[in-house]
């Protein structure tokens, strides 16, 4: 192969690279700052993650029916809660783009969601699927599908943390 196509191939795969690894950073971003916003009560963080519209899929742990809402209101849900916690630690790692376009993505990643009140813990751990798309501002997640693999404490501080919030306000 002459030496100038072998250099101009190792360029546009350079760049290629370097494009899906900008793609996969910008993704990635998206998807922490729904869990690291929500544990910093920052609604303005993870409202920026979510398109108008998402639809969120808990079916897993709390049975039902996927829901889709205008962001908006699952932030007000969201928000209507999770300060009446005490502390929540979110963490979601392993984030692994499965695929991508120039207008749509499909990611996963794993957590483990820790929610405490005084001495009471309830720790649930499992998967994340998300579908992103992009926005004139970066990636944004339209679709985010819970599955949880485990989980330990009690499950009875959601309803203490929503009255606790719901007194606080």
């Amino acid at each position: 192969m002459p030496k100038n196509l072998t250099a101009t191939l190792a360029a546009v795969t350079m760049i290629g690279s370097a494009a899906f690894a900008e793609q996969h950073t910008n993704i990635s971003t998206a998807i922490t700052d729904i869990a690291a916003g929500a544990d910093r009560h920052d609604w303005t963080r993870v409202r920026g993650a979510f398109a108008d519209t998402v639809t969120t899929d808990y079916t897993s742990l709390w049975g039902g029916d996927p829901v889709t809402q205008p962001a908006d209101d699952l932030i007000a849900g969201w928000s209507a809660f999770l300060p009446g916690f005490e502390s929540t630690h979110h963490l979601v790692t392993n984030h692994t783009v499965r695929s991508l376009s120039e207008t749509q993505a499909t990611a996963q990643a794993d957590f483990t969601a820790t929610h405490r009140i005084a001495d009471g813990l309830w720790v649930l751990g499992g998967r994340y699927d998300y579908i992103l798309e992009k926005s004139e501002d970066g990636w944004v997640v339209t679709s985010l599908t819970m599955t949880a693999l485990w989980e330990t404490g009690d499950r009875g501080l959601v309803a203490i943390a929503a009255e606790r919030a719901q007194q606080s306000n």
